[in-house]
């Protein structure tokens, strides 16, 4: 018998997505007649806007989408994405800079698969998204995190960037607003990063899926427009799924300069062929229509925002900064940890988050899934009611901690 292992170094290092696992296993209890709420799926609430389902129903029946067609998205998608972009970022781009993906998490990974050679390091802000590090690993990068706390509102400053960078640095990845603590930069401090990064001739790779979900005074504001200087070195990742609530319609987009766009093609030829031409057809009706459906659902997730915030601050050891954008809370439960709880002694959040869930029948992601130990991620992309439901029973269980 081979000794050697069934399953590749490469792909067994793979972690399986935390945030899926917890929403699964949420789902199985509620299957099992548990009545579990659940915090864990980073998904709107809400059905996808009829206008679109429309557009999806009447492609199904055209022959030309019943064939292959183009690797890269089909042209007039490819169009709209461009304008749509122009429209609400001011970011002006050609259709052949655009690559439709399979969803945002395909569009991550080919990013830094087209932009890294083994041992490049990527700078990420922790907390962080927990497909990056895998898409980043899978690429043969290095990632180099650059940690935050609620202190710092979650944001990480210049200083601390360049700290962390070295002569094997050569992506940013800059989210704004962030999954998973809701935190939104500024223009001014978006504008010193990007200033700082085109000082120092590296790429930017920015996430920009949760642009149209900003709250209060928060503003929304593209690095690739704001910094200029960045040049052709910018490669931004979008996608139908927050703003139109597309979840399930896997559509996502890159954007970047010519040559990455034309080896990500290449790439996504081989790997997956054309985005599905049903799929591409509703894309194509929600970046071409306007945004009143995303400004309905901004409203809903606003007013969710700010209960979920004021409750979670009113349990004794719990300590949560306002999101000023996405869907999430980031809450530090750090004073928690090692306290006696129901005859448990929870050591890391990983283990507190596991005791809810039995206990209390709530299902959070700690935070070890995003790169820092001592918080946990709630969405608030769920119903007024399971939302003041279950932050009360992680009141009523967490003030037994002693």
């Amino acid at each position: 018998m081979s000794s050697r292992p069934r399953i590749s170094t490469r792909i067994a290092a793979i972690s399986e997505s935390a945030t899926l696992a917890v929403d699964s296993k949420a789902k199985a209890m509620k299957a099992a007649g548990r009545p579990v709420i659940g915090f864990g799926a980073g998904e709107p609430d809400f059905q996808t806007p009829g206008y679109i389902v429309d557009a999806a129903v009447e492609a199904a029946r055209e022959p030309r989408f019943h064939k292959y067609t183009p690797a890269g998205g089909l042209p007039e998608l490819k169009k709209a994405i461009a304008a749509k972009t122009a429209r609400d970022s001011g970011y002006q781009v050609d259709a052949a800079q655009v690559l439709v993906t399979n969803g945002g998490k395909q569009a991550v990974y080919e990013a830094f698969a087209t932009l890294l050679d083994p041992g490049d390091e990527v700078l990420v802000v922790a907390p962080y998204w927990t497909t990056y590090p895998e898409a980043i690993k899978l690429a043969g990068g290095v990632q180099v995190d650059v940690v935050t706390d609620e202190t710092s509102g979650y944001l990480a400053s210049v200083e601390q960037l360049e700290a962390a960078r070295t002569e094997r640095t050569k992506v940013l990845l800059f989210v704004s607003p962030s999954n998973p603590t809701g935190a939104v930069y500024s223009r001014e401090q978006t504008e010193a990063i990007g200033r700082w990064a085109a000082e120092h001739g590296l790429w930017v790779v920015t996430d920009e899926i949760y642009e149209h979900l900003v709250y209060g005074g928060a503003e929304f504001t593209s690095i690739a427009t704001a910094v200029p200087e960045l040049g052709d070195r910018v490669v931004v990742l979008n996608g139908v799924a927050k703003t139109y609530a597309m979840t399930g319609w896997r559509v996502g987009w890159l954007i970047g300069p010519s040559d990455v766009v034309k080896a990500a093609t290449n790439l996504q030829s081989h790997a997956t062929s054309n985005v599905s031409n049903v799929a591409q057809a509703a894309a194509l009706a929600a970046v071409s229509g306007d945004l009143s459906a995303v400004a309905e659902m901004r409203t809903a997730f606003d007013r969710r925002r700010q209960a979920m915030v004021r409750l979670l601050n009113e349990i004794p050891g719990v300590f949560c900064p306002e999101p000023k954008g996405a869907f999430y809370a980031y809450p530090s439960v750090k004073e928690l940890l090692g306290k006696e709880l129901r005859g448990r002694r929870p050591q890391t959040s990983g283990e507190l988050a596991e005791l809810i869930l039995e206990e209390a029948e709530v299902a959070v992601v700690p935070g070890e899934a995003f790169g820092t130990p001592g918080y946990f991620r709630l969405s608030y992309a769920l119903g007024d009611d399971d939302l003041a439901e279950g932050v009360s029973r992680l009141n009523k269980l967490l003030s037994e901690a002693r």
